[in-house]
């Protein structure tokens, strides 16, 4: 049986997402959290990787944009940069030209599979709706670095979780999902919020008896004590300990006790699976208030 948000949510996600009301509400948000986090809220280090610079640069209260900078040229691609003046304070500081604008929420399909190169950083647009409807990803190729690949998530994929379906379906997320799972498993996962700790916590909680989950924990639990980010992350990493990516494992489908009903096809029966932890997950944010609809 399908599971669906109460119709208040919806009505406030509409809101949020289509009128000036969201406008003036992350306009709020971003003042409020610039005065609550004067120098971000997480201590972040940049990435050096053989003549590529990546910041995680933080904003609001648990979101992350980047900047991605080719050292030769000091050209800069932005991804999801939600403050702009927080970017812009950042490129003065890097010494970093602006050259490029790379959002994921809200797109057409005809971005998929685009290439978009910048000095010598080359990405790929990879169309993974589920989230959103037009949701993107950008994968920042490695080879002519002599580097892993880079995924740019957004909303898509967290440390150990994945965004909330707002407008699309579980058969869709699912079908997103395994784009991101056919990824190297070398390749370094920089998501757009700081939701490793809970995730993970909520993952123990589906996988109980999966001790790469707890490993992970321990290291996040540092980190966040200290206030440290916990990313990046890699896919191989992910398929261990995150739930959303595990949707064909047996010990998860037992820690579920769902079981492949003999008129499923294995991609209907991973979708329920994930329909499930995706459910539960939403009942754990319930349990603690109502969700932030402006970060999930």
């Amino acid at each position: 049986m399908a599971r669906t948000e109460k119709p208040l949510f919806r009505i406030a996600y509409s809101l949020y997402t289509k009128t000036r009301l969201g406008y003036i509400f992350h306009k709020k948000q971003l003042k409020r959290t610039r005065e609550h986090y004067p120098t971000g809220h997480s201590i972040v280090c940049p990435m050096n990787i053989n003549g590529v610079k990546i910041l995680p640069v933080p904003i609001l209260s648990d979101n992350y944009s980047y900047l991605v900078i080719d050292v030769a040229s000091n050209f800069a691609v932005a991804i999801d940069p939600a403050d702009p003046e927080i970017i812009q304070a950042c490129l003065e500081e890097e010494g970093a030209t602006l050259e490029a604008i790379l959002t994921t929420h809200k797109h057409c399909p005809i971005l998929d599979k685009q290439t978009i190169e910048v000095g010598n950083l080359r990405f790929q647009a990879l169309f993974t709706p589920g989230h959103t409807v037009g949701h993107m990803i950008y994968v920042l190729d490695g080879e002519p670095h002599n580097s892993p690949n880079c995924l740019f998530s957004g909303d898509l994929v967290f440390l150990s979780g994945c965004g909330r379906i707002f407008e699309g379906s579980s058969s869709l997320m699912l079908s997103s999902l395994d784009v991101v799972s056919s990824l190297g498993d070398e390749t370094l996962l920089w998501p757009g919020h700081e939701y490793a700790q809970d995730n993970l916590m909520f993952a123990a909680s589906v996988e109980p008896n999966n001790p790469a989950i707890f490993t992970k924990l321990e290291w996040v639990l540092r980190q966040r004590h200290q206030n440290h980010c916990t990313c990046p992350s890699t896919i191989g990493e992910e398929k261990e300990y995150n739930p959303f990516l595990r949707t064909h494992s047996s010990s998860l489908h037992d820690a579920l006790g769902i079981e492949r009903q003999p008129s499923e096809d294995s991609t209907s029966f991973r979708s329920r699976v994930l329909e499930e932890i995706t459910w539960n997950k939403h009942i754990c944010l319930n349990s603690r208030g109502f969700p932030k609809i402006y970060c999930i």
